[in-house]
């Protein structure tokens, strides 16, 4: 076993997230409020093109700020990728509302806008309420098929809020996502492309929405000069450190993003070949990050195969997203699709794609994984 661990994603510093740091610690703003996150904000709307940005303590306080913003309450319901993360589902619960879990279409592994259109045209036969919300995720840096998923939404007046917590600097037909819904949200947390160790951001073009967001960030605290609250709010906002990181962070994130699909390639030309892999390949017009690189094997026996033999050699792997469904929190939920998102689960592998991989690294991974086809 090798004493280094491999790990799956881990951080990788660029090297002025300290100058930036030190800024902030010359001049005092040790706060949730300080020029590093205007700065940082700033640099987010520019590298995505929305007009309004607001920085949180992490990508779910997004999701929920996006809820609430739109109205979602008790007894509404909101369609939501099952195959995700948690943190695109759970805050539909925090509202109190109920999620419909969609099944993934093959080609990017997210949303199926077929069944969309097909679930929304049964809501409105049957004369139910249609849903407030609708959460397409770009899963793993691959961008949904937010055109189709937008006309839809568009088509029955519900709005989109679209996950790209795993998919800063990925884009389709040239524009970045991030600005392809109603309100956008991203994540900084320490796994991700970029990090400010914890954190995400909440963009719209809407600055009624982004004002609202940053209100109810900081405990909807109304203006009086004393403490004073008409509504509920949250403790959400990203402190002011946190931002600096993030500055830093920005810096080199192209460089990031050319690295990440250089660990991609690498894969695919070492795997791509191997009788019983498969990977997700980018539709005509899309472009990945490529923030994990992830493989289809032909079995979950296989697949399993594959994750202990890197765990024995001190190297982490992790199997895809478990769909939303298929968790015990969610077993009551409804769902509409086919196994297309529990074959992923069942198949799928996330391998090591950290940016600080070198060719001997990758040299044993790819050795490893392809010992188990012998």
């Amino acid at each position: 076993m090798s004493s280094n661990k491999i790990w799956l994603s881990p951080p990788h510093m660029g090297g002025r997230e300290q100058w930036h740091i030190n800024q902030a610690f010359e001049t005092n703003w040790i706060s949730t409020a300080g020029p590093q996150i205007d700065a940082f904000e700033r640099s987010l709307t520019d590298f995505i093109g929305s007009e309004y940005a607001a920085v949180l303590g992490s990508g779910t306080a997004a999701v929920h700020l996006a809820l609430r913003i739109i109205g979602v309450a008790k007894g509404d319901s909101v369609i939501c990728q099952t195959f995700t993360f948690a943190g695109s589902a759970n805050p539909i619960v925090y509202q109190g509302a109920n999620p419909i879990f969609m099944d993934s279409e093959k080609d990017t592994w997210n949303m199926n806008p077929s069944l969309l259109e097909d679930t929304l045209t049964g809501i409105t036969k049957s004369n139910q309420r249609l849903p407030k919300a609708i959460i397409p995720v770009h899963l793993y840096g691959m961008p949904a098929k937010m055109a189709e998923i937008n006309s839809i939404a568009e088509k029955y007046g519900i709005a989109v809020i679209e996950d790209a917590a795993e998919a800063l600097g990925s884009e389709i037909e040239g524009v970045p996502v991030g600005n392809m819904g109603a309100m956008s949200i991203l994540s900084f947390n320490g796994n991700k492309i970029i990090t400010t160790s914890g954190g995400g951001a909440l963009l719209s073009n809407n600055k009624e929405y982004i004002d609202k967001a940053k209100f109810l960030a900081t405990q909807a605290r109304d203006p009086a000069p004393h403490y004073q609250h008409t509504q509920i709010g949250y403790n959400y906002r990203m402190g002011n450190i946190n931002a600096a990181i993030g500055l830093g962070q920005m810096e080199v994130l192209q460089e990031r993003i050319k690295r990440k699909r250089e660990i991609f390639d690498y894969y695919l030309n070492m795997l791509g070949n191997v009788e019983g892999i498969e990977f997700n390949l980018e539709p005509k017009g899309y472009f990945s990050n490529r923030w994990l690189t992830t493989i289809l094997v032909d079995s979950y026996e296989r697949k399993e195969s594959i994750r202990l033999a890197l765990e024995r050699e001190n190297i982490e792997s992790r199997p895809l997203w478990k769909p939303m469904h298929l968790q015990p929190v969610f077993k009551d939920a409804q769902y509409f699709g086919g196994n297309v998102a529990e074959n992923l689960f069942g198949r799928g592998l996330c391998l090591p794609s950290g940016t600080e991989l070198n060719e001997d690294d990758l040299a044993t991974i790819v050795h490893l994984i392809k010992s188990i086809f012998i």
